[in-house]
């Protein structure tokens, strides 16, 4: 699960929204074969374009010309998380899952900032977009290399959420910055714009998917795992490596185990199967089925002892 905080994708934050707005809304004029994804949030899932850029850009009480007016959260699964949601909602199903996913993952964002009034999505003025593409830009190696067009569509799932949510909290009044870096140690800073962890918001937005889909993250796979080998020190990426080969010994050795006991089950029954036919068959008849296997090879064939007289001596 990859969750990213930025400026804005396409212009400038600091001024207003509808160019961004606008961008974002790409799918819905360029792709005239898929149903047009309206804006949503935890209130409404059909909210018009035009209100969306308005609601931000009134949003802006008391912050100045070079002051950051919204913030875009990314929110873009792994192809085995969407493998995953397509499989247990369906293609329609997926998507609607991963909108209420998302409603959940700006929960997290109110509650990251440990403010008083900020406790869920519903103290915060966002909405969000899905889109089902990613698209080649100029910075991509395949345009590079001449091999793609820039604005190609990436192939692959890549379905993904786009989040713009206002500097300013619903009601116009406290700001919010997940840029603040402080997290919590400037306390008078903290009060202006609220303690961000980002690591722990990108980390809570993975367990929060994990446990709404019963999704079973390899360890390797775990935005922990990934900070350790790109932020740690060499202990830590060290630790996490061996973390990890731990319990991928451990769960080789529970799928054998397991692979075993259904191994041994089948063989079980398959004995207790030919005991009860066994017990069904005759005596005239199983002693017929013992000859007839050992003259088959089973054993050496039993030999008739002719009749006549007995021989004395040692048959010299």
């Amino acid at each position: 699960m990859y969750i990213n905080i930025t400026d804005s994708e396409s212009g400038n934050n600091k001024g207003g929204s509808k160019q961004l707005v606008h961008y974002l809304d790409k799918e819905n004029r360029l792709l005239a074969n898929l149903k047009p994804e309206q804006w949503f949030n935890g209130t409404s899932n059909a909210i018009p374009s035009h209100k969306v850029g308005s609601n931000l850009d009134n949003n802006i009480a008391k912050l100045g010309r070079d002051d950051a007016k919204f913030f875009l959260i990314n929110i873009s699964p792994s192809q085995k998380e969407i493998a995953w949601l397509k499989s247990q909602y369906g293609e329609d199903g997926a998507k609607e899952m991963f909108k209420i996913f998302a409603i959940g993952i700006m929960d997290k964002y109110a509650k990251n900032f440990d403010r008083p009034g900020i406790e869920s999505n519903n103290d915060l003025l966002w909405f969000g977009k899905l889109e089902n593409h990613r698209y080649y830009s100029h910075k991509d190696p395949e345009v590079k290399q001449g091999l793609q067009k820039r604005g190609d569509v990436k192939p692959g799932e890549q379905m993904h959420i786009q989040v713009i949510v206002s500097r300013k909290d619903i009601t116009n009044k406290i700001k919010l910055s997940p840029m603040n870096k402080s997290r919590g140690k400037n306390a008078e800073h903290s009060k202006k714009v609220g303690q961000f962890d980002r690591s722990a918001f990108k980390a809570s937005g993975e367990q929060l998917f994990d446990s709404q889909f019963k999704f079973k993250r390899d360890l390797k796979d775990t935005f922990r795992y990934a900070n350790a080998q790109k932020n740690g020190n060499p202990e830590q990426r060290m630790a996490a490596r061996k973390e990890y080969w731990q319990t991928t010994r451990q769960s080789l050795q529970r799928s054998s185990e397991q692979k075993n006991k259904v191994t041994a089950g089948l063989l079980d029954k398959e004995h207790r199967n030919d005991a009860a036919d066994l017990l069904q068959t005759s005596p005239d008849h199983l002693l017929s089925l013992l000859l007839d296997n050992r003259n088959k090879g089973d054993g050496p064939p039993l030999i008739t002892r002719k009749k006549g007289k007995r021989r004395k001596g040692f048959g010299l």
